[in-house]
């Protein structure tokens, strides 16, 4: 069961849209010496395959242009770069402003790791519509994502069983379950998968994001990452800090951690987050319909997940609502304020027996559409983290550590501990412990840490301004709620994200937005 490592905004989005293709290969072909002269070839963009999300074609922006989509040829394998290559997949809105008060492209990841940029970009359009005026907004699936030769693991009948798996195992039977089914599915992603796998680390996806700088005619690159995309941006201002412009990093992954310190900050993120929910539910006028203090808020809710650990209720048929579920459920409703209405529905829904809206946001987080298709954004996560990651833990190991993750969030320390063993057995090395940010001489970069996100707890921020070196990080405090700042709206925020992508001002370092 993949843990909630690096979360992807996307999932935000196709939260409210259940709430409210065919996979691209390794092409054959090679880059004929010189990958940075291909010539994109925009057109019109098509519906979102499935590994995308699926869907339909993103609609014209506010003032009637229409997204583009194109595709670039990178090197498969960045060691031999006149070698095969794979596609990856590209979309865009060109500015809305004059020519010649354009700066450039402003390239978006929004995170995962795993993320479809070509199908999040158009949902998160209108947030962007200041940044528009000067830039094209550019985003990308990263290889292995989606278009862009896409992990394939498991079938959508096979991850609906992997997903109703029990991922807190209490005894011998349930550990050897559940380790018997991580295998399976990463014995799948190494069988369906096997060209593209060694290939898909985060150093890798930099280098792609350079080529594409150069083949979009930048001689910087602007860049918003959200998440995991502030790794990828970090590790690109290490490799080439030269080429760094105008760069923003939003809801901070920690550079300093190993993949065990990032599972138990985020279980006390998300522990935060729930105790937050849990006093908001209960200081408003009126009753709070799920308890009636922040501590039996979160007695009821373990009380829930605890029954249904034995008796699952019905859930989207022919799926019942497990403690898993639940768990996953509850987790993604944590990532913005906005979902905390959907929390308290479908927390009220469980107590009488009804698990539909609790599924419903699992089904999110895990990139399943009511039709009953997954995006590979899971796959993907668990290729790219694996290949990044160089720690395997044991199932041995995981046990002694549990104490340490319950301390750290009675709730979801379990859940979590049991992720780490995601890597075991896996085809691909891990890269390195950590990934390296260190990018002297690279142009200010604004690091805007959210002191209640969930996902990447805010003291990630300060460790990723120190990790990138004197006179590069630039941090920014947003005092909110929810994984990121800019999409809260908060005008202090979004004013000084603004003001230095559009007009080069760079905040004092320490500003503080509330």
């Amino acid at each position: 069961m993949p843990s909630l490592s690096r979360p992807c905004a996307a999932t935000l989005t196709a939260s409210a849209v259940l709430l409210s293709s065919v996979l691209a290969g390794c092409g054959g072909g090679s880059t004929d010496g010189d990958p940075t002269a291909q010539k994109l070839d925009w057109q019109d963009c098509p519906a979102p395959s499935e590994a995308e999300g699926g869907g339909t074609a993103p609609s014209p922006l506010p003032d009637g242009d229409a997204w583009q989509c194109a595709t670039m040829k990178a090197p498969l394998d960045w060691s031999d770069p006149t070698g095969d290559t794979i596609d990856i997949a590209l979309i865009r809105a060109r500015t809305s402003g004059p020519e010649d008060r354009r700066i450039g492209s402003l390239v978006f990841n929004f995170g995962g790791p795993g993320g479809s940029g070509v199908s999040t970009l158009p949902a998160f359009g209108e947030d962007y519509a200041a940044l528009r005026t000067r830039y094209d907004l550019v985003s990308f699936d990263p290889r292995g994502v989606g278009r862009s030769a896409g992990v394939k693991c498991e079938n959508d009948q096979q991850l609906d069983r992997y997903f109703q798996q029990d991922a807190t195992p209490d005894d011998d039977a349930e550990r050897t379950a559940f380790l018997n089914n991580t295998r399976q599915f990463n014995a799948a992603c190494e069988k369906n998968s096997p060209r593209v796998l060694p290939h898909v680390r985060t150093t890798d996806a930099a280098r792609d994001m350079d080529l594409l700088r150069q083949v979009l005619g930048d001689d910087k690159l602007h860049y918003f990452g959200i998440s995991y995309g502030t790794e990828l941006g970090g590790v690109y201002a290490h490799l080439f800090p030269k080429h760094v412009g105008r760069a923003v990093f939003d809801g901070v992954v920690d550079p300093t951690q190993t993949s065990e310190q990032s599972s138990l900050g985020q279980a006390a993120g998300f522990q935060l987050a729930l105790d937050n929910y849990a006093e908001d539910c209960t200081s408003k006028a009126g009753e709070c319909p799920v308890g009636d203090s922040p501590q039996n808020v979160k007695d009821r809710i373990a009380a829930l997940l605890k029954d249904l650990d034995k008796r699952p209720i019905p859930g989207i048929a022919p799926r019942e609502l497990t403690q898993t579920a639940a768990t996953n459920g509850i987790a993604q409703s944590l990532y913005s304020k906005d979902f905390w209405e959907y929390l308290t529905e479908g927390l009220q829904d469980a107590y009488d027996g009804d698990g539909r809206i609790l599924m419903l946001l699992s089904d999110s987080m895990n990139g399943r559409s009511a039709d009953g298709e997954y995006s590979n954004i899971i796959p993907a996560n668990v290729a790219i983290n694996c290949a990044d990651d160089k720690p395997r833990y044991t199932a041995d190991y995981v046990q002694t550590k549990l104490p340490e993750f319950r301390a750290a969030s009675p709730l979801f320390g379990d859940f979590l501990a049991w992720g780490m063993v995601n890597c075991a057995g896996w085809a691909v090395a891990g890269a390195a412990d950590r990934p390296d940010v260190h990018a002297p001489g690279a142009a200010p970069i604004l690091v805007v840490g959210n002191t209640g996100d969930p996902a990447t707890p805010y003291e990630g921020a300060r460790r990723m301004v120190d990790a990138l070196g004197p006179g590069v990080g630039v941090e920014l405090t947003y005092k909110g709620q929810g994984h990121g700042a800019y999409d809260s709206k908060n005008e202090c925020v979004q004013s000084a994200v603004n003001d230095y992508l559009l007009r080069g001002k760079v905040p004092a370092a320490g500003t503080v937005c509330s």
